[in-house]
């Protein structure tokens, strides 16, 4: 790949890149069979990472609507993934946690995915570009992590 590439065709080849990888690790993961949509994994998937939240701040970290948080975690209720336990400190708060049912689900998603990926890359990756993989996850980690507001450092 020469240097010269356009930047406008590199970002839209990255990007379908990406969203290629996302559905095809869905998908060998089975969560696209898993009568689960990916807010509903999202969720259960926080809880399990950070712990209890309410749904008031699930729904302002996430930036969508209480209303769309609460018919998430019903779904999620109503399967036996999460449950809703009053927060002792604040009584009024319902704090949303995964149930044992949930944590082995996501552990069983989770692992699918990870055994895909680990043979697509022992598949397509030879030896002498296991270098060049761990440079393109740098970049794609700094590409996530970049901040584009006032004082941003640009190369």
């Amino acid at each position: 790949m020469s240097d010269a590439r356009d930047p406008a065709e590199v970002a839209v080849r990255l990007s379908v890149a990406i969203k290629r990888l996302r559905s095809r690790l869905r998908e060998e993961g089975g969560i696209s069979t898993s009568g689960f949509t990916i807010s509903q994994l999202a969720i259960l998937r926080r809880v399990i990472v950070e712990g209890p939240a309410t749904a008031a701040t699930m729904a302002a970290d996430e930036h969508v609507s209480q209303q769309a948080i609460a018919q998430s975690v019903a779904a999620l209720k109503e399967a036996g993934l999460v449950q809703g336990e009053r927060d002792a400190a604040d009584g009024r708060k319902l704090l949303i946690s995964a149930t044992v049912t949930g944590r082995e689900m996501y552990k069983t998603l989770t692992a699918s995915r990870m055994a895909w990926l680990d043979q697509a890359i022992d598949a397509v990756v030879g030896p002498e570009e296991r270098r060049d993989l761990d440079v393109a996850i740098e970049l794609l980690e700094r590409l996530a992590g970049v901040d584009l507001g006032a004082g941003a450092e640009f190369r």
